[in-house]
């Protein structure tokens, strides 16, 4: 996947998993939204799905790890990395480092939802 590495081996509609996380709604409509989340160490989303939009991470600071299901996944972003989950594809984001990490989400094209998954 070009933008990325891979591994070898806050608003009030946020997710409780996101709540620990600080973020900040940068955009909304109905169609796309984008935020910045700023993650301390050990921080990150639970594992979700979403029914309609793609989420498109970009490594703002600090190792962003994205982990994937189905099929099992795990890439590490740096500042200036992407990578693009699809719809309906489980997933959860952290910190992977000791430091602050920071990341812009932008989702889209469809409606917002949120479905966490154990």
């Amino acid at each position: 996947m070009p933008g990325a590495r891979e591994a070898s081996d806050v608003q009030e509609n946020a997710p409780a998993a996101a709540k620990a996380a600080k973020t900040h709604l940068v955009l909304q409509t109905g169609e796309v939204r984008v935020v910045e989340y700023v993650l301390a160490a050990g921080e990150g989303l639970g594992w979700h799905t979403h029914s309609a939009v793609s989420d498109h991470i970009y490594g703002l600071e600090g190792d962003i790890v994205v982990e994937c299901r189905a099929p099992d996944r795990t890439v590490h972003l740096a500042p200036g990395e992407s990578f693009v989950i699809p719809p309906g594809t489980v997933h959860r984001t952290r910190n992977g480092g000791e430091g602050r990490a920071r990341y812009l989400l932008v989702q889209g094209v469809g409606p917002y939802d949120f479905h966490p998954v154990p």
